[in-house]
């Protein structure tokens, strides 16, 4: 059934019946994000910053997460239109493992890493002390970043995107039910401050997880679960990994970015810091339908790419732009009237008012042009030409942005005028992925 929706279902009701159960889940994801910052302002400034520095490196695990997701959701549409069951189940296994050895190695990573990384960043000692418990707990118990993100792109891959919407909104519902009762000690729960924001974001996770895992079982026809074909292979994790890639670095790209962005904001002083980090979570928000609609239109491209129904493709891919491009418009313009609004739900200081109101001002003109580029992007990366997404996420997520704020820190020494530097990656990102994309319809369709 779920492949003649694929390969029949006209491409607007398709896109729609695919993404936007996504989008959703997303929007409630993201939503849970500010929610969880929002309370932790309350506690204090300091435990905003420390919650901002961990950001770039919880987003690591969702990096590879988020990526070994990915690759399945290509990979087990493919198996499937060639009526190659075994190959898909082989897919969902290999990925299950893969999954579980990068949990083990976070399981490390947070036992020994969380305060030396924050006592390289900052001698106040109240950020230290609030970033190592809010990260060790973070990355010690993120399983659930792992699996939730694993099953629930099972889910997609397989048609059925409602029930992966239902997995992530229970896990979003419980996080932002929870985020103030272990916070603050309301009712029987006790007052575990910022350590409290930590349990409920992962516990969360977890519970997102467990729901996508039954949901899998009873609904998911291409795949059958055995604990025995649970394992390692080498030409499955090659694949997976050579479409996912793009998106890993897509994602750990942004966390190597924001430690160095975050690096030069500390010249000025840890209230920017705490800016970026409002705006990374704001800018997040807003790109949450993009990643749903991507979540919904890669099986749609890698399907119909497979069974050669060029034209399909080639709907799809004006659809998805020009959705993009129109929401994200929407999105710039609601931020460029009404930034103190958004900054007064992080219970913004004079300082940080002054600040984050230019700085959200300028940084929201980017949003357009990158809700573009990613799904852009995304096109090259469904349709065998990952190595364009690499090159073009390179560019956006480390190599652009990083240099503009260096450039025009060294050059003007001025908070205000380094803001510019989003806007000045995401435009001159969205002409190269032009470039890159005709090249890949050339080869393509041509």
């Amino acid at each position: 059934m779920e492949k003649n929706k694929l390969a029949a279902m006209p491409i607007p009701q398709l896109l729609v019946d695919m993404s936007l159960p996504m989008m959703i889940s997303f929007f409630i994801q993201a939503l849970y994000n500010i929610v969880d910052s929002m309370f932790v302002a309350r506690i204090s400034e300091n435990a905003l910053t420390a919650v901002s520095l961990a950001f770039p490196m919880q987003q690591i695990a969702n990096a590879i997460a988020v990526g070994i997701g990915v690759g399945i959701n290509a990979l087990i549409p493919r198996y499937a239109a060639k009526q190659d069951l075994k190959g898909a189940n082989d897919t969902a296994h290999t990925g299950i493992f893969l999954n579980l050895m990068f949990y083990l190695l976070f399981l490390v990573l947070g036992c020994t890493v969380p305060h030396a990384f924050y006592a390289a960043q900052t001698n106040i000692s109240e950020i230290v002390e609030y970033g190592t418990m809010y990260l060790r707990i973070a990355w010690c118990v993120s399983l659930g970043v792992f699996s939730g993100q694993y099953f629930e792109k099972m889910l997609v891959c397989s048609g059925h995107s409602v029930s992966a919407m239902t997995a992530q909104a229970a896990g979003a519902i419980f996080n932002i039910v929870f985020d103030p009762l272990l916070i603050f000690g309301i009712g029987p729960f006790p007052a575990l401050g910022i350590a409290g924001a930590a349990w409920a974001t992962v516990l969360g996770q977890i519970l997102a997880a467990v729901v996508a895992f039954i949901l899998n079982l009873h609904k998911n026809q291409w795949i059958q679960f055995h604990i025995k074909e649970i394992k390692y292979r080498s030409k499955i994790t090659r694949e997976i990994f050579e479409i996912g890639i793009p998106s890993m670095i897509t994602i750990g790209l942004n966390s190597l970015t924001a430690l160095c962005v975050n690096v030069i904001l500390l010249g000025y002083s840890t209230t920017a810091t705490a800016v970026y980090g409002i705006w990374l979570k704001l800018q997040n928000f807003c790109y949450m339908p993009i990643f749903g609609l991507n979540n919904g239109m890669i099986p749609i491209l890698s399907y119909n790419y497979a069974k050669r129904l060029d034209e399909r493709v080639k709907q799809t891919m004006s659809l998805a732009f020009r959705f993009a491009v129109i929401y994200m418009g929407g999105a710039m313009v609601v931020l460029e009237l009404f930034p103190s609004v958004f900054l007064t739900l992080f219970d913004a200081s004079d300082t940080m008012m002054r600040i984050g109101t230019v700085a959200l001002r300028l940084c929201c003109l980017s949003l357009p042009f990158g809700g573009a580029c990613l799904i852009r992007s995304t096109f090259m990366q469904a349709l065998n030409h990952a190595n364009y997404t690499l090159i073009l996420n390179i560019c956006r997520q480390f190599v652009v942005i990083v240099g503009s704020f260096y450039i025009l820190s060294v050059c003007f020494g001025n908070l205000d005028i380094l803001w510019l530097a989003v806007l000045i990656t995401e435009a001159s990102c969205y002409i190269l992925s032009v470039v890159l994309q005709r090249r890949m319809n050339q080869d393509l369709f041509q």
